[in-house]
């Protein structure tokens, strides 16, 4: 990790419930397309993760965590979690819900527990890439590692 880098809650969290993680930074001045960042930190992109935040009918949120080259499939998605639909929560209710901002939101260190369902594509992964809470931040962890810091499932989400 470079010297430079200030933690972020992902961090810390992953620290303190002793989750190994790898840690990559790339250049950044904006949110940037996931494709963009799997070649920025040299990943292909079935292995690097977008988190995205949703709200359902009954007004709960969720977190779905699906590879960057593919898309949330809404109705999969809402099937999964009981509601009958989910969408996406607005961009701007995004800090205030999560402590994160578009394009820097991870999995690991929202401000609450949201249940969180990540894409079946990653259990055949050796680890899987996802935002470490800033933009040009990523952490590479086993989904081993990642269950030890949230309370995740797995299920066919994407399109």
């Amino acid at each position: 990790m470079s010297h430079s880098a200030e933690k972020t809650n992902a961090m810390r969290i992953m620290e303190q419930k002793k989750a190994k993680y790898v840690f990559h930074d790339y250049t950044a001045s904006g949110a940037v397309a996931g494709e963009d960042v799997a070649a920025a930190i040299g990943q292909s992109p079935d292995r690097v993760f977008k988190t995205l935040v949703t709200v359902g009918m009954s007004g709960k949120n969720y977190v779905f965590v699906v590879p960057v080259c593919k898309e949330l499939d809404l109705k999969k998605a809402a099937k999964t979690v009981g509601e009958k639909w989910v969408e996406m929560i607005k961009s701007k209710e995004l800090l205030p819900l999560t402590g994160y901002v578009h394009g820097g939101c991870s999995p690991v260190g929202m401000k609450k527990l949201f249940r969180t369902v990540i894409d079946i594509s990653a259990e055949s992964k050796e680890t899987v890439c996802f935002s470490g809470g800033k933009i040009g931040y990523q952490m590479e962890a086993p989904l081993s590692e990642l269950e030890k810091v949230i309370p995740m499932e797995l299920a066919d989400i994407t399109e």
